[in-house]
């Protein structure tokens, strides 16, 4: 989700509720303790140079269990990150505690806010000799005319 996706959301919001991939919930007295921008400049493992921007939002909570963090009052939060920030209309990335500091992408269900796992990859396979995996599937759910060229089922 990018940062317009998620003002034109909060837009539509009575509460902002967040859960993770699993299901778990976060608690309802969440604070977002930080609105930033990353720029990540690096080099892959096959020399190939790279830039990525992203948003950067951390979830936190304490003890304070009647905080509730309204719709327009993050909107706020974003509009003051944008204008002092320079914040391009870029991909979130969410910080959360769990055993460490977990980063996730964000996704939302209609109801919740999701924080989906993301997780490590090879940005250049050839390089390293990882052959792709081709998809397996069973003969018996083809259909007629299911199978393009180039759509790896064949």
């Amino acid at each position: 989700m990018n940062l317009s996706q998620l003002k034109n959301i909060l837009q539509t919001l009575e509460k902002i509720q967040f859960r993770l991939e699993n299901g778990n919930s976060i608690p309802e007295h969440f604070h977002i303790t930080e609105v930033g921008k990353i720029d990540k400049n690096y080099i892959d493992c096959g020399g190939t140079v790279r830039k990525e921007t992203f948003i950067n939002f951390q979830i936190w909570y304490a003890n304070d269990f009647e905080h509730r963090l309204k719709p327009n009052k993050l909107l706020n939060i974003i509009e003051l990150s944008e204008n002092t920030l320079n914040l391009p209309d870029s991909e979130i990335e969410v910080e959360y505690q769990s055993h460490t500091i977990g980063k996730y992408s964000l996704d939302f269900d209609g109801t919740f806010f999701v924080l989906k796992n993301k997780s490590t990859n090879c940005l250049a396979q050839d390089m390293c000799g990882i052959t792709p995996t081709k998809k397996k599937i069973q003969l018996s759910q083809l259909t007629k005319n299911s199978c393009k060229p180039n759509s790896s089922c064949c």
